[in-house]
């Protein structure tokens, strides 16, 4: 598990962007108390979602308005047809951790 944030950055119903080292960038989303992390390029516009805004535990996509469910990645709404990736979260004494098995590395994201 890699730290995060701690889980007073990410106010209900908000969005974070993070940057953990070697991997590709993370939304961390918080709603209903528990947090959820996922991609967060867009998989059609590659946008970051975390420019976008949450509804419900849905993260839209701020250039076309795609929609994805932040409990496992799908898309809810075209122009989004791909789902993102989802990683699993743990907050431990006000501290948020991620499992970050499955993320693109920057060599992937970059090429």
């Amino acid at each position: 598990m890699t730290r995060l944030l701690a889980l007073d950055e990410v106010p209900e119903g908000e969005v974070r962007r993070v940057r953990p080292p070697g991997v590709e960038p993370i939304a961390v989303v918080r709603v209903g108390g528990a947090c959820f992390a996922t991609q967060d390029g867009c998989s059609h516009a590659k946008a970051s979602l975390s420019e976008g805004w949450v509804e419900g535990h849905e993260l839209c996509c701020p250039v076309h308005d795609g929609r994805f469910d932040i409990r496992d990645g799908r898309p809810m709404c075209f122009p989004a047809t791909d789902p993102i990736r989802t990683f699993p979260v743990q907050v431990v004494d006000g501290v948020v951790f991620v499992d970050l098995r499955g993320a693109r590395t920057d060599q992937e994201v970059s090429g």
